[in-house]
């Protein structure tokens, strides 16, 4: 039974439901419209005269008459002349009513789910981080959103921008398979050249992410039987989404450059491969193994997935070419990121590949969701078009590079018996542990002392890989606290090791 609103309740509600970054006036509004749909304000019902509600909430009575005029304006309130005003019948009219189950309907047996699914996805190893991971004080997360180095400003400019009555005339349709020609003409023309990737429009699909990209590409292509190649330590989500179309998963192994070239590559399909950082050991593959890897590729006719993330964050100032920039018969299907570097909630990726493929991809999309939100990609086409999207690259790259610096530095003075892979770029490193310090128990006792981390165990196709590893991420804890927090880590391993227990003499 909904309780009827009366005297002090009225704060508590604006408490409760209304969020702290909207004006007042927006708070008492969301706070009335909570009321009305949820039943405690019946349709029909008066609401109290401005004077009072100001006074029950301890504000000016303006704000409430202001609030009270939007709600009659969009149909929540009526307005009754030397009454006051009610809460409109007409709009909750269109709403279906509550129904109680008959108590006489017999019970049936709950449907065993687990019998019907064809596959299990909740069983993948997978990378799991907590949701309230911003709390810690240590958070050595890889990919994680830095409000400190978001242009807030930017892109608030942008979003205004693509709100004109023009731009939504152009974004607000149902655009079917298309996607914003002014953003395809932004990557095409701005991002891929950076890269040294020249691509028409046909050439290219706009996804949700790189993730989509991956998962679309394997819906097309992948199925039983199929030879898929993966680094091996390798990006998990890859892995998983391969060995859910049933494809024989064969692990490659990485070295210091990358992905190891061998003619045993010949006998894939597909190879997966991460060359401008590593997943996820971030070292980068240098140009003569690419140029082996290629011409491999064109004598064997097997195809290569090329996931570029982070090669915008590069330490040097001079990135390699990609992979796809050598490619000249579509031997190479180019996956990117537009949000990895900007904001991974944007959830905006490309796909660059042959246009037969492309063809093909737009029409498995238009299944699974139409398109990406014509919104978003307007927003970030003009946040390209204006320079802000290059002046924030270079941001991103100086503060990961003095983080990354930062880094290696406490690594070395807090935690010399860890081994870490050389890295020019991106927001983590790779650390080795000695041999008896598990990462998943590393894990949990860091966590216990306010230090995130990833352990490695999952990047590896086998369960047990024998060698123990965590990835630090430093793209999202600020400068100041890397230092205390590899020093705290630190104190964990060491306590660990020192907790060993002793060997046996036989």
């Amino acid at each position: 039974m909904v309780q009827p609103l009366q005297g002090a309740m009225w704060k508590q509600l604006l408490q409760r439901s209304a969020r702290e970054n909207l004006t007042l006036q927006g708070r008492i509004r969301e706070m009335l419209v909570s009321a009305i749909l949820d039943g405690q304000l019946k349709p029909g019902a008066p609401v109290p005269s401005s004077r009072e509600l100001a006074t029950e909430l301890g504000v000016g009575r303006i704000t409430v008459v202001l609030a009270y005029q939007q709600l009659a304006d969009e149909g929540y309130l009526e307005s009754r002349e030397r009454k006051g005003h009610f809460v409109s019948a007409a709009l909750l009219g269109q709403r279906a009513q509550t129904r109680t189950v008959p108590e006489d309907l017999p019970d049936q047996p709950a449907i065993a789910w687990k019998k019907r699914l064809c596959q299990h996805p909740s069983l993948q190893r997978s990378i799991v981080k907590p949701f309230n991971w911003q709390k810690s004080p240590y958070p050595f997360l890889y990919g994680q959103f830095d409000e400190s180095l978001f242009p807030t400003a930017a892109w608030r400019e942008c979003c205004l921008k693509a709100l004109s009555v023009l731009d939504i005339r152009d974004w607000a349709p149902d655009q079917i398979t298309r996607d914003d020609e002014s953003l395809v003409e932004q990557i095409c023309t701005r991002v891929l050249p950076r890269r040294g990737v020249w691509a028409t429009p046909d050439q290219l699909i706009i996804t949700v992410g790189a993730q989509h990209a991956l998962y679309m590409v394997a819906d097309l292509l992948v199925r039983e039987g199929i030879r898929v190649g993966i680094e091996n330590p390798g990006y998990p989500d890859a892995r998983n989404i391969f060995t859910s179309r049933n494809a024989e998963i064969t692990p490659l192994p990485v070295d210091d450059n990358g992905l190891i070239v061998h003619d045993g590559l010949r006998d894939h399909d597909y190879l997966y491969t991460t060359p401008s950082h590593q997943c996820p050991t971030g070292v980068t593959m240098p140009l003569h193994r690419r140029e082996e890897l290629l011409r491999l590729a064109n004598a064997s006719n097997l195809v290569i997935i090329e996931d570029d993330y982070e090669s915008e964050n590069n330490f040097s100032g001079n990135p390699i070419p990609a992979l796809k920039s050598l490619d000249r018969n579509h031997r190479v299907i180019y996956i990117g990121s537009l949000s990895k570097s900007l904001a991974p909630g944007l959830r905006i990726g490309y796909i660059v590949a042959a246009p037969e493929l492309i063809i093909e991809l737009r029409a498995l999309r238009r299944l699974m969701l139409r398109h990406p939100s014509s919104f978003i990609q307007r927003s970030l086409s003009l946040f390209i078009s204006l320079g802000y999207n290059d002046a924030h690259l270079k941001r991103l790259a100086e503060a990961q590079k003095e983080r990354g610096t930062l880094m290696l530095d406490a690594l070395a003075r807090h935690a010399p018996q860890c081994k870490v892979t050389p890295f020019g770029g991106g927001g983590s490193c790779w650390v080795q542990l000695p041999d008896h310090v598990h990462p998943l128990e590393l894990a949990e006792r860091a966590a216990a002392r306010g230090v995130l981390i990833e352990p490695g165990d999952v990047f590896f196709q086998a369960e047990d890989p024998g060698r123990h590893f965590i990835r630090l991420g430093f793209q999202s804890i600020t400068a100041r606290v890397i230092e205390e927090g590899i020093a705290t880590l630190a104190e964990v391993i060491t306590d660990m090791q020192n907790r060993r227990p002793p060997i046996s003499n036989g």
